[in-house]
């Protein structure tokens, strides 16, 4: 009895990563948007140690930074499932936005900061390594 060998199909990979990687960055960036308008909307209290973070405690500068995150990160999402290499370039742009920018959160939010920072890296890897063209 003969056993076929598994091949590797680059192509499958290469068309995996790429819906991988704007799936993720059209959620994250809605995700960022929510979160944008969740931050406009807030009258609760804050963690503790708040006014400390990046922008203070203003709710409203945190609102527009992700709101600004979010657009990028969706238009970056589109743009990466027409497989264009500008749209590569532009994905792994916008997913290292996304993962930086979950670090002001750290050590309000760690588990959050950190899933947004695996999913940007996730997103950095797929575009760089398999993305590029075929060769």
């Amino acid at each position: 009895m003969a056993m076929e060998s598994l091949e590797y199909d680059r192509e499958s990979t290469y068309s995996g990563w790429l819906f991988f990687a704007g799936t993720v960055l059209g959620m994250a960036g809605l995700m960022r948007i929510i979160d944008g308008f969740w931050a406009f909307s807030y009258d609760g209290a804050l963690p503790e140690d708040f006014e400390g973070a990046l922008f203070g405690d203003d709710l409203a500068a945190y609102g527009w930074a992700h709101i600004i995150v979010g657009v990028i990160l969706l238009l970056a999402s589109f743009a990466v499932l027409t497989r264009s290499q500008i749209a590569r370039w532009f994905g792994i742009v916008a997913g290292a936005i996304g993962a930086i920018s979950a670090v002001w959160w750290m050590p309000y939010y760690p588990v959050w900061a950190l899933t947004y920072v695996l999913l940007g890296t996730l997103v950095v890897y797929g575009l760089a390594a398999h993305g590029g063209r075929e060769v």
